[in-house]
C-alpha cells in the first residue's frame, strides 16, 4: 500500500480509502442496500490487512449505525494511532430544528455524538457533509475551529460545493486565524468530471488534498450500460446521476471495456487507475460490498494507463451540469 499526505497537511492517508456508507443498519435511513455488522467488520478487516489504513464514514448514513460498527470493527483489529478515521456533519440527525445543519449548535452536538458512536476521543478528519446555505460561514468556520481546540479533530475538510464557496471558507478562516479545511471530497469520476474547471486547480494552488467520492461513478464504469444491480433498484440518491448526456455516457464506459479487456485487468482497476493519475486527487474514497471489490481497488494501484488509452476514456466527454451537491 502507498501512503501520501493529504494536501500539504502532515496527515498521511492510504492511497485507497474505504468508504463506509454500505455498512449500517439498512433499517434505518435510506441505503436499503447496506451490509449488517459482522459482515462490513470482514471488509474493515480486510482493507485493514491490505494496508488501508483511512476510513470514511458519516454520522448520517444508516442513522448513525455506520459510525457505530465502524468503530466495533476498528477496535478488534488496531491501535487507535494506527488508524485514520473520517466522518461528517451536516445531515439530518433527528426531528427538531436544531438537529441539521451547520450552525454552532449543531456541530458541537454532532461531534460529541460522533464520538461516542465511534467510540473514540477524537476523529482525524472532520468534514462539513455539503454547504449550508442557512448559516453563515463564519459561524461555522469558528465552530469547527473550536472542535480542533478541543482536541476533538486533528483536521477539517469540505465536501461537494462551488469553488467560490469553498474560497470563501478558506477566506474567512484565514482572515480570523481558524483551522482551515485540508481536504476536498467531491464527486469525480470519468463521466461526471466538472471538477476539473475550477474546484480541482484551486485545490491544488492551495495545497487543498482531493479525496473523490463516487470515483467508479456508483459502478456504473464497472459494467455494460444497460446492466443493472440490486443496488440501482433502490439506490434513490443514485437514480438523480449520470443520465445526462447518456450518449457520451454510454462510450466512456465502453472504452473502459475495451482498455479492461486488452489488458486483461478488471474494468474497475481501469476507472480507478485513471483517477488515481489525475493531477489533483490524493486517494478515491472506494466502497466495498464483495471481496473484489476491495481487490480491484488495490490492485488498481499498479495500472498505470498511457497516453493513448487515457485519449480514448476522456475523448468521449461532454460538458455537464455538476451533480451530487
Amino acid at each position: 500500500m502507498e501512503y501520501v499526505r493529504l494536501g500539504t497537511s502532515g496527515l498521511h492517508v492510504s492511497r485507497v480509502i474505504l468508504g463506509c456508507m454500505s455498512y449500517g443498519d439498512s433499517a434505518r435511513g435510506s441505503h436499503a442496500w447496506t451490509l449488517p455488522e459482522a459482515e462490513g467488520a470482514r471488509f474493515v478487516r480486510q482493507a485493514f490487512d491490505a494496508g488501508i489504513n483511512t476510513f470514511d464514514t458519516a454520522d448520517v448514513y444508516s442513522d448513525g449505525t455506520s459510525e457505530e460498527y465502524l468503530g466495533r470493527a476498528l477496535r478488534q483489529i488496531a491501535q487507535r494511532e494506527e488508524v485514520v478515521i473520517a466522518t461528517k456533519v451536516n445531515g439530518r440527525m433527528g426531528p427538531t430544528a436544531n438537529q441539521a445543519g451547520l450552525s454552532r449548535v449543531h456541530i458541537l452536538n454532532a461531534i460529541d455524538a460522533s464520538l461516542r458512536r465511534l467510540d473514540t476521543d477524537y476523529v482525524d478528519l472532520y468534514q462539513i457533509h455539503r454547504w449550508d446555505p442557512n448559516t453563515p460561514i463564519e459561524e461555522t468556520m469558528e465552530a469547527l475551529n473550536d472542535v480542533v481546540r478541543a482536541g476533538k479533530a486533528r483536521y477539517i475538510g469540505a465536501s461537494s460545493m462551488w469553488a467560490w464557496q469553498f474560497a470563501k471558507a478558506q477566506h474567512v478562516a484565514e482572515r480570523e486565524g481558524w483551522t482551515r479545511f485540508v481536504s476536498m471530497q467531491d464527486q469525480y469520476n470519468l463521466l461526471q468530471r466538472e471538477e476539473e474547471r475550477e474546484m480541482h486547480p484551486l485545490c491544488r494552488d492551495q495545497g487543498v488534498g482531493v479525496i473523490p467520492w463516487s470515483p467508479l461513478a456508483r459502478g456504473r464504469v464497472t459494467r455494460d450500460w444497460d446492466a443493472a444491480t440490486d443496488r440501482t433498484a433502490t439506490d434513490e440518491f443514485g437514480k438523480t446521476l449520470y443520465h445526462r448526456e447518456e450518449a457520451s455516457n454510454r462510450e466512456i464506459v465502453e472504452a473502459v471495456g475495451r482498455i479492461a479487456q486488452a489488458r486483461g485487468v478488471s474494468r474497475a482497476q481501469i476507472a480507478l487507475a485513471w483517477v488515481r493519475q489525475q493531477s489533483a486527487i490524493t486517494a478515491p474514497i472506494v466502497g466495498a460490498t464483495k471481496p473484489a471489490h476491495l481487490d480491484d481497488a488495490i490492485a488498481s494501484l499498479a495500472v498505470t494507463l498511457d497516453e493513448a488509452e487515457c485519449a480514448a476514456l476522456t475523448s468521449p466527454y461532454t460538458p455537464r451540469l455538476p451533480e451530487g451537491f
